[in-house]
């Protein structure tokens, strides 16, 4: 079952080295118990631009039966996964790509609140970790696809 209550970041762009990261994408939902819908953003880096494009705000009903099931699905997922450790250590997932998820009972995020370094992670991902974090970050996707 879905959070009632959630925040959910998706960022495309989390690996660095010396420099910090440039994201190609970052995507937001937020669920409200007290608002009929979740808000959503997007803000896209055009190829061969500096800079994120201005953020592109939706909505997505809070009772589409759809996006509450994808919610939960990916709820269940990040409880099942790991995180890198030290936090921003390694993309464990090797997916350039990270998740911020918080609600009531999980607090979830991979890759670090700077990205991702050329550290070591003494938390490797399984290849089924990998292909659960690959259904998550679909699951985001259809989740900004599905907002209007």
């Amino acid at each position: 079952m879905a959070p009632t209550e959630f925040s959910l970041r998706l960022q495309h762009g989390i690996t660095g080295g010396f420099a910090p990261p440039t994201p190609s994408a970052i995507y937001t939902i937020t669920g409200t118990p007290s608002q009929p819908s979740w808000n959503t953003t997007a803000a896209v880096r055009p190829d061969g631009t500096p800079s994120l494009g201005d953020e592109e705000r939706k909505a997505l009903s809070a009772t589409d039966t759809g996006a509450t099931t994808l919610v939960g699905e990916l709820h269940d997922i990040l409880k099942s996964i790991p995180t890198e450790q030290p936090p921003g250590s390694e993309d464990i997932y090797g997916l350039d790509t990270s998740i911020a998820f918080g609600s009531d009972d999980l607090m979830w995020m991979n890759g670090g609140p700077a990205g991702c370094g050329t550290g070591t992670s003494t938390v490797q991902a399984t290849a089924e970790d990998k292909a659960k974090f690959k259904r998550a970050v679909k699951i985001v996707q259809e989740l900004i696809t599905k907002a209007s």
